[in-house]
C-alpha cells in the first residue's frame, strides 16, 4: 500500500509540474551567447502571470541558443529558475 501511495504522489506531482509549464509563441529578437541570454517578443506566459511583451530571458541550456537564430518564430517554455526568468525549452515553430 505504501508503494502505491508514493507512486500516486509522484504521478500527481509530475502532472502538476507539466501543467505549469505552458508553451508560448514568440519571436527571437536578440541572442547573446556570451551572457547566455535570449530576447523574445512573446505572447502571455500564464505560469509566470505575464502579459505579452519583449524581454530578455536567461537560457537554461546554452546549447538551446544554437537551435534558433535572429527573427525565428519559436515556441518556448519559461519558468523562474533560481530567481531568474529562464527559457527551459525552445524550438522553431512549424
Amino acid at each position: 500500500m505504501r508503494k502505491f501511495v508514493i507512486a500516486a504522489a509522484i504521478s500527481a506531482f509530475a502532472t502538476v509540474a507539466l501543467a505549469q509549464a505552458a508553451t508560448v509563441d514568440g519571436q527571437v529578437t536578440k541572442i547573446d551567447e556570451a551572457q547566455g541570454k535570449i530576447t523574445l517578443k512573446h505572447g502571455p506566459i500564464k505560469n509566470l502571470d505575464m502579459d505579452g511583451m519583449t524581454m530578455v530571458f536567461a537560457i537554461g541550456d546554452p546549447a538551446l541558443l544554437k537551435t534558433v537564430k535572429l527573427g525565428d518564430k519559436v515556441k518556448f517554455e519559461a519558468d523562474r529558475v533560481n530567481g531568474r526568468l529562464t527559457v527551459t525549452k525552445i524550438e522553431k515553430s512549424k
